[in-house]
């Protein structure tokens, strides 16, 4: 319908890799569109036109109205481009303004007159089809049915529209749908600009059919990629989208249908003489039958999967039987399934979360994770920006599975459950002889270890001169050989951070840690004893950091004009005015010096890309200030002597007792000897570490110098674009200073919609999420179950807090969050208590909450959005579990 100097495509500067057309051409019949143009004809129409050129797929005839003709509509509005920015500036929790100034548009947009050029074009297409047929008139948005957003549900759709004039009706109908409040909203929470997003409108004869429903290549529940969902009921799909009825649900794998529900359906959908739609009551005796035969039912997962593999990615595929063929009205990427890691082979792969274990469930930049997966053993992969391991040949191997389950279900009881679960299937795990290939040989128990402080104290210092060295040498590196010795470092790096040594120090104490909690509750019935027990122990990097942001509010407080002007600070260089004010040198010599301990560090730290507090020192003011306003002066050497204080005297406490049975005195030097060892060594597991996140840091800086020298020739456009590179193909940029800009745009574009993702505990390789649960019947009704951290059972005031930067906290409140890394321990000092989603026995949130003697819980699913911010909740650190209070 376009003459070919119309259809000449010009490649667009879009990240998806979308291309255009040149204007003008306002009509494309279906059979000329592929998935290349959807930013003439929109994600609808694209796939609509793709679907129509694949073998065996039918789809009702038809054509798109481009985007071509929407920019003419948006040319003619008045005053659009003020109303377009109006609606810019707008949060997207500002309904009221969205809902009045959208309407504002809509209003406008369906009040212009269609031009004579583009409704002869649209008059010209429906009479080759047949002016007088039934045709349904859907919007199909630019931004729409992407790989990383789907846009479902945002725009209009009308049924059964009869004639030239009730089409162009509807047409215009469509365009002003891309501003009602829902599509708005979207673009707003996900970044989409309203300018760069068009409509276009597909106009597609109208099938009348038996039954109608969704097809997802996915199993929209597990995730599970080998087994595809069958939503079915009479009529119209409407019914069924709209959520009026309940659909007949089948479960279809490798061919056979693994499970099924036959739905009562009450309601049907169906075309009104007069056009459009209307609902009627599906007849008593039909209500509790099939709306497909199971036969029908594989035919059409089958042709779900030919769908698929065409478009290369698990498909929402809308369908209509007719007679006793299947119509596709869409497909759409199924955008909310978590990537599956890639394997070099087709074997089955069991993936477990690092983030549940490092409490960083956040996605990671590609610079990040390939660092990452150099320092780190065993092997990482990638997935959704979220880095896994695969431990099915541990799991197979019986000389392993026992250590696998138990370390990891001790740390983390819903990874522990996954797994079980995957066991019992019986047919996904391969089983493997003792001795069998593939089998890791059993993890022993850390070599023997004296309880001397010394040997802390100089592992300690053997790291921090390894880091200095660093600092000196790297300073005369760049181009090739600074990312050379970067990775010739790395194994420098892996030396330390594996000593033998080091890691006879933390098993240790976590080994004492365990024993003393079960045999002090064997012994004395006392439940965690050890959790007070290591409270304000020596050499904890991480609790020390907490306690000296007490100390620069000390410096602070006293100075009534500094306090002021950190209240209005948004600018990072504020360290350099603070010179003029009274007190304002003490204040950034205090500054500075925290800094310089402990500016490495951020949330999410493991991602050498992520703004460090040397390079956003903002990000310390509110808490320095909170500290100022809830705390006295001293209070933090006071807090470690309280800490301390209370450990001994639970220590003499329990020694007494344990003297008082039989036995007893053994059994007291065997616990004397026991907390020694954990006092001594247990502050020493946070210091690993804070040493790669401090060589992590003199990396960046490196590499941001590098970045620089390539912004300034012209090969990069700014320098955080290293970060969406691997470290090999930052490597190659430094070596041949050449780069793939699209590459970069893409990798931005995916790690964006990565955001949107809830990573999986576990994951395997068909895509299948396992969902732990937690085996106890000993909590109230109601609560909210987690793993017990750090004892003690306190009520408070639940502070939900996503983004440490907005933490405004009280003395008394309860801290609930997704997971605290080492960057949230300054929080720590102003807090009662402690709930996370993610988190282990011995992950960084739980040590600190008990040198601190906070009543700690973690590993409680969804918590940030079961407990509402400012809710009265008890917490049960001691039992692990979580109560809402009235």
């Amino acid at each position: 319908m376009c003459t070919e100097e119309h259809a000449a495509m010009i490649t667009g500067g879009d990240p998806t890799g979308i291309v255009t057309f040149q204007p003008d051409c306002y009509v494309l019949d279906l059979q000329e569109i592929d998935e290349t143009q959807v930013a003439v004809v929109g994600g609808k129409g694209a796939h609509l036109g793709e679907l129509s050129r694949i073998e065996g797929i039918r789809v009702p005839p038809g054509f798109c109205v481009t985007a071509d003709a929407f920019r003419r509509i948006m040319g003619e509005a008045p005053s659009m481009d003020d109303r377009l920015d109006r609606l810019s500036r707008l949060n997207a929790d500002d309904r009221e303004a969205i809902r009045t100034l959208s309407a504002e548009i809509r209003r406008t947009l369906e009040g212009i007159a269609i031009p004579d050029d583009v409704a002869a074009a649209i008059t010209l297409a429906l009479a080759r089809l047949g002016e007088q047929a039934a045709y349904a008139i859907r919007s199909s948005a630019t931004a729409e049915d992407l790989p990383t957003a789907s846009f479902a549900g945002q725009q209009d759709t009308y049924l059964n529209v009869v004639g030239p004039d009730a089409i162009l009706q509807h047409v215009s109908r469509c365009w002003a749908s891309l501003f009602t409040e829902r599509a708005v909203t979207y673009r707003l929470r996900n970044g989409f600009d309203h300018r760069k997003v068009h409509m276009a409108v597909v106009v597609q004869q109208m099938v009348f059919p038996h039954a109608a429903g969704i097809l997802f290549t996915a199993d929209p529940v597990t995730s599970n990629r080998k087994v595809a969902s069958v939503e079915a009921s009479f009529g119209l799909g409407e019914a069924l989208v709209s959520g009026l009825v309940n659909a007949d649900l089948y479960k279809v794998r490798d061919g056979e249908i693994v499970a099924k529900a036959v739905a009562t359906k009450q309601l049907a959908i169906h075309a009104s003489p007069a056009g459009g739609t209307q609902q009627q009551t599906i007849d008593p005796a039909q209500q509790e039958q099939p709306a497909l035969t199971e036969a029908q039912v594989v035919r059409l997962a089958r042709l779900g999967r030919r769908i698929e593999a065409h478009f290369g990615r698990p498909q929402d595929i809308e369908w209509c039987l007719v007679g006793d063929g299947f119509e596709i009205v869409q497909s759409r990427p199924v955008t909310t399934l978590f990537p599956i890691p890639a394997a070099s082979d087709p074997e089955n792969h069991v993936y477990v979360s690092v983030g549940h274990q490092q409490m960083m469930t956040d996605p990671m930049k590609p610079l990040g994770l390939s660092l990452r997966q150099l320092t780190a053993l065993p092997r990482m992969y990638e997935a959704g920006g979220r880095l896994f391991v695969d431990v099915i040949q541990g799991l197979a191997s019986p000389a392993t599975r026992g250590g696998i389950l138990k370390a990891l279900g001790k740390s983390d009881p819903l990874i522990g459950d996954a797994l079980q679960t995957i066991l019992e299937r019986d047919d996904f795990i391969p089983s493997l002889p003792d001795e069998g290939p593939g089998g890791a040989p059993p993890r022993h128990a850390p070599a023997p270890i004296e309880t001397d402080p010394a040997i802390v104290t100089e592992l300690i210092e053997r790291s921090q001169a390894s880091n200095a060295a660093l600092e000196r040498n790297i300073r005369s590196k760049s181009g090739s050989a600074l990312l050379h010795f970067i990775l010739a470092d790395i194994q420098e790096l892996k030396r330390i951070l594996f000593d033998p040594r080091s890691h006879q120090v933390y098993m240790g104490a976590m080994d004492a840690s365990g024993w003393l909690n079960e045999k002090l509750q064997e012994w004395l019935g006392e439940k965690n004893a050890a959790d007070t027990l290591t409270q304000s122990v020596p050499h904890n990097v991480t609790s020390q950091m907490g306690l000296a942001l007490l100390d620069v509010a000390d410096v602070i407080r006293p100075h009534p004009e500094v306090v002021a002007f950190l209240q209005d600070v948004e600018d990072e260089g504020f360290l350099d005015e603070l010179a003029t004010l009274a007190g304002g040198p003490e204040a950034r010599e205090a500054i500075g010096a925290y800094l310089d301990k402990y500016g490495m560090r951020c949330v999410g730290e493991i991602d050498i890309t992520r703004p460090r507090w040397s390079e956003r020192p903002t990000t310390l003011v509110p808490l320095i200030l909170g500290n100022i306003k809830n705390f006295e002066p001293g209070d933090g050497e006071r807090r470690f002597e309280q800490g301390r204080k209370e450990a001994l005297k639970k220590e003499q406490e329990l020694l007494k007792r344990l003297r008082a049975l039989p036995d007893g005195e053994r059994k007291a030097e065997q616990t004397k000897r026991k907390i020694d060892r954990v006092q001594t060594f247990i502050g020493y597991r946070e210091y690993p570490k804070y040493f790669i996140v401090s060589r992590y840091f003199v990396y960046k800086q490196a590499l941001l110098e590098e970045a620089e020298r390539l912004v300034q020739a012209h090969v990069l456009r700014e320098k955080e674009d290293i970060f969406y590179l691997t470290f090999p193909e930052l490597h190659d940029v430094v070596r041949t200073n050449q780069v793939d800009d699209q590459l970069i745009c893409q990798r931005k574009h995916a790690f964006r919609s990565y955001q949107a993702l809830t990573p999986p505990r576990v994951l395997t390789s068909e895509g299948e999420v396992i969902a732990g649960a937690y085996k106890r019947d000993d909590v109230p009704t109601g609560a909210l179950i987690g793993l017990p951290v750090s004892g003690g059972t306190i009520d408070g005031r639940a502070r939900v807090i996503l983004d440490m930067a907005e933490a405004d906290l009280e003395p008394g409140d309860i801290l609930v969050t997704a997971y605290t890394d080492p960057s949230w321990s300054p929080l720590f000092v102003a807090i009662k208590g402690l709930v996370t989603e993610a988190g282990g026995l011995m992950t960084h949130g739980a040590v600190i909450a008990r040198e601190y003697g906070l009543p700690a819980v973690v590993g409680v699913e969804h918590a940030t959005r079961l407990i509402r911010d400012g809710q009265r909740i008890r917490l049960h650190g001691t039992d692990g579990y979580v109560e809402i209070l009235p």
